[in-house]
């Protein structure tokens, strides 16, 4: 994403980076769309709900995280 700045202090340029959510997940954090459902184990419903990738960036100068949902393809 071009000409990010933090919306905490305002500096330029963002560091790209991603947010692991350890084993689960394939390795990546999503954003899955819905109220949070529990199945029968006490895991998250995720059958037949759109799920996006979550695009992270840091500030640099103030460590603040920036999220975005990337349209899944």
């Amino acid at each position: 994403m071009a000409d990010l700045h933090c919306t905490h202090c305002g500096e330029e340029g963002l560091e790209a980076g991603f947010m692991d959510s350890g084993e689960s997940a394939k390795g990546f954090a999503r954003w899955v769309e819905g109220a949070l459902e529990r199945g029968v184990f006490g895991g998250a419903k995720l059958m037949g709900r759109r799920k996006w990738e979550i695009e992270a960036y840091r500030c640099h100068y103030c460590n603040h995280l920036e999220l975005f949902a990337r349209r899944p393809d």
